[in-house]
């Protein structure tokens, strides 16, 4: 085994998301190229690449969605003993499902909107719903991210509207929180800076994210110390329980004073200009910085070997 692996970053793939990845993928082997000999391998099936060597390489997985962030890859590097950045197939997986995160978030005492989730085979009745969390609501994929699928209804007649068009996955409704959308990256286990989204059109869809000129981002956000320190707080006690390594995206709501915790992207968009870059650059990193720092505890754990 060699003492300066080369880092594989892994592109592109097979899901809903791939146009996202591609752009992650291109930036951060980019900044990587700035301190390590790096290539940049484009995904084009649910496989390792034969070419992988396990003495030689590492992966950087710059993937979203299904076959990157729900574990399976993960999964497939840990049997063949390959080194990798981020978080287990374990920890992939559980924070691929929007319910069990959320269910962990309840157990810390961390507060979630209310939900109820469901097969998209067998779609609740729009009454039924509404008796249980009131008519504004948000429907999303239980383990999409990039808010691919994601709706909002505020009647009976939109919530019926959108059920009837679901036909198969795992799916969530919860109760609508109107706040302040806030995101912080997590990075060995510490919290960065929060970061504020603000949307033109006040929904941070997949529009709102991938459109130039739709959001505005404030970056530290504006936060009594009070908020901030509880908001970090939440972000590292949800990144400990859930077995993340390596580095994270912890997104909330806050309604007031109150946060509400949202969701954990295990493999956040990666490109100069996501939410994970600009966390960093509250605490001094640019991005080329912290490439650098999200590679190197695989980089530590394939010197020693480290198990995956």
């Amino acid at each position: 085994m060699i003492s300066s692996p080369t880092v594989i970053v892994l592109y592109g793939g097979v899901g809903s998301e791939r146009e996202v990845s591609l752009r992650s993928g291109e930036a951060v082997a980019q900044a990587l190229r700035a301190r390590f000999s790096v290539e940049a391998w484009l995904l084009q099936q649910e496989a390792l690449p034969a070419a992988l060597d396990a003495g030689a390489h590492i992966v950087f997985p710059a993937l979203h969605g299904s076959f990157g962030e729900d574990g399976q890859l993960q999964a497939l590097l840990e049997a063949a003993g390959i080194h990798y950045c981020g978080s287990d197939a374990v920890a992939s997986r559980l924070c691929m499902d929007k319910a069990a995160t959320k269910a962990i978030a309840s157990d810390l005492r961390i507060a979630v909107p209310a939900a109820l989730s469901f097969d998209g085979a067998r779609a609740p009745l729009a009454d039924a719903v509404i008796e249980q969390l009131g008519a504004s609501l948000v429907i999303k994929p239980a383990d999409q991210g990039s808010s691919v699928g994601l709706h909002f209804t505020e009647h009976r007649s939109a919530l019926g509207v959108t059920l009837s068009g679901i036909r198969s996955g795992n799916w969530l409704i919860e109760q609508r929180i109107r706040g302040r959308e806030l995101t912080v990256g997590v990075l060995k286990g510490a919290a960065m800076g929060i970061v504020e989204i603000v949307s033109q059109s006040g929904v941070y869809d997949y529009q709102a994210k991938y459109t130039p000129g739709s959001t505005e981002y404030q970056y530290p956000a504006s936060l009594e110390p009070a908020v901030e320190a509880k908001i970090k707080d939440h972000a590292e006690q949800l990144f400990d329980a859930c077995g993340c390594r390596d580095f994270a995206r912890v997104d909330f709501l806050l309604e007031g004073t109150r946060p509400y915790f949202l969701e954990i992207n295990t493999l956040p968009g990666l490109t100069a200009t996501s939410l994970l870059p600009k966390s960093a650059s509250c605490v001094g990193f640019d991005f080329e910085q912290l490439a650098a720092e999200l590679v190197a505890p695989a980089i530590a754990r394939f010197q020693t070997g480290g198990a995956e």
